[in-house]
């Protein structure tokens, strides 16, 4: 097939709409990646398809136009492609009303956030998006693009500021309420976006701050929500796929796992979609499945991700296919983890970790272990702290949970000397400056370790005090670097089963 010959997507195509027209806009989206595109702009598809309503989504990138230029040219279309040994299945959702640039146009972000027709503002932005410091969970006041948007209303830069600027937006003209709706993996998501809004309204002059705390108290809700679905990022191979199968060159087609999860509290001031038609659950136990999800999902993800880039593992499927590498994650997952879960009723706890290693193990979806592994300094401190000072308070060590911070220090901040890998190299973090200046100060594991979580805290300041848990993650630190991680994982005393451990279960 000549690709010169096969047409770009568009309305025009015939079959690939079910469709004529996207909805009228209701829902503001900040952060318009791939995940998005797959996961909650396919359940609002869905909703529309099947009970109609004005919940068209404005998808606003924070800084590249990438997305949003090839959306305005395929007219605010793109393929989802799910991936699975057994094949490849295609569709294409017909949310979107509009795309735009924030980097580009801050003040019309506050503009759609602002607008009586919307009922939702949603966020996939990443832990790191919220602009929190990982030690307290507050705000982060010092952060120059906090600062930048308290002094600057007209031209706010993260999504904490421009949800406010918006809602003051709101406040000042018709008072419409609106939901903001975090789908991000921050423990009590919910709670924890209404808690960074809060303070940084409270940062505003006296006027300012009064006017649009009491617009939050009575205008807003703030619904927590888990999310669960792995999207690999795009490449050409997913390019030349859907040319191939479709008939038509798609720029931005998103890749995914056929596996989709996505669990709501139903509170919603302004109205909803009915999500619940793309298979969305609503449910008042959100923590319950976000304990599931943030530490035996993302927890064992993170081990898994880390100890592969080491072992040289280019993908999550060539990582977990390492014995060695399945059985530390199987152990850190139902060991170390699970205790601290309390489990929804009706959870299969086995059925859903093997579901997990079946996911991990889809070799067409050939998810990075880099992509996995970025972010960890924000990422972890969702994870690691309450299992591990939980077991610490029983008098137990949690060796796999020190691995996994010896691991991600190893990946990210090596002692001098030593080369993680290229896996390792291409792992984004926003601590690496500051991390990699500390391991340039140290000369050992011990060193490190302490300089890391007790001097800066970087898992939060109770974990900061636990000299045993800091002792054993320097220990682990130096075994990687001199022995590499299958020695690691023997040192973290992996039984050669993973259930040869005492089984917890809430």
């Amino acid at each position: 097939m000549n690709p010169s010959s096969i047409p770009q997507l568009s309305a025009a195509l015939p079959g690939i709409l079910r469709r004529p027209a996207a909805p009228a806009p209701g829902i503001v989206h900040l952060g318009l990646g791939n995940f998005h595109r797959a996961h909650q702009a396919v359940y609002t598809d869905a909703a529309v398809t099947a009970a109609g309503g004005d919940w068209g989504i404005i998808g606003v990138s924070n800084r590249s136009s990438a997305v949003p230029d090839a959306m305005h040219a395929q007219d605010m279309l793109y393929t989802v492609v799910e991936i699975s040994p057994e094949g490849s299945r295609f569709s294409v959702p017909r949310v979107h009303t509009d795309a735009f640039t924030a980097a580009n146009n801050p003040n019309r972000v506050l503009q759609v956030i602002g607008d009586a027709a919307t009922r939702i503002v949603s966020l996939t932005v990443t832990e790191n998006g919220y602009h929190y410091t990982p030690a307290t969970g507050s705000l982060n006041l010092q952060d120059p693009a906090i600062r930048h948007d308290l002094e600057n209303a007209a031209t706010p830069r993260t999504p904490i500021g421009q949800i406010v600027r918006g809602l003051q937006h709101r406040a000042r003209t018709h008072a419409q309420p609106v939901t903001i709706l975090s789908c991000d993996n921050l423990a009590d998501n919910g709670h924890h976006t209404e808690r960074l809004i809060r303070e940084f309204a409270s940062q505003l002059s006296p006027a300012e701050g009064t006017e649009t705390l009491a617009f939050i108290d009575t205008c807003t809700s703030f619904p927590s929500s888990m999310v669960d679905r792995i999207v690999p990022a795009t490449t050409e191979h997913y390019r030349n796929l859907v040319a191939a199968q479709t008939g038509y060159t798609d720029s931005i087609p998103v890749p995914a796992e056929p596996f989709t999860m996505w669990i709501v509290e139903d509170n919603f001031i302004a109205g909803r979609p009915a999500w619940e038609a793309g298979g969305a659950v609503f449910s008042s136990d959100v923590a319950g499945y976000e304990q599931l999800k943030v530490r035996l999902l993302n927890g064992t993800h993170s081990l898994i991700a880390y100890l592969g880039a080491l072992s040289g593992a280019v993908t999550i499927p060539d990582s977990v296919a390492h014995t060695h590498i399945e059985l530390a994650a199987r152990s850190v997952l139902r060991n170390e983890y699970l205790p601290s879960v309390s489990v929804p009723a009706g959870v299969d706890v086995d059925a859903y970790e093997e579901q997990l290693f079946s996911r991990w193990r889809n070799t067409a979806l050939g998810h990075r272990t880099s992509q996995v592994g970025s972010d960890g300094s924000v990422k972890l401190r969702q994870r690691i702290p309450l299992p591990a000072l939980q077991m610490l308070e029983t008098g137990h060590m949690p060796h796999l949970l020190a691995l996994t911070t010896a691991a991600y220090l190893t990946c990210i901040a090596p002692l001098s000397g030593f080369d993680p890998g290229p896996q390792a190299a291409a792992m984004e973090d926003p601590a690496r400056a500051l991390l990699s200046t500390l391991a340039a100060q140290s000369h050992s594991g011990q060193d490190l370790a302490e300089r890391v979580l007790a001097e800066h805290h970087l898992l939060g300041e109770e974990l900061a005090g636990q000299a045993g848990f800091i002792k054993r993650t320097g220990e682990l630190i130096d075994t990687l670097h001199a022995h590499g991680p299958i020695a690691a994982i023997a040192d973290a005393g992996t039984p050669a089963h993973p259930y040869a451990a005492t089984r917890s279960t809430p």
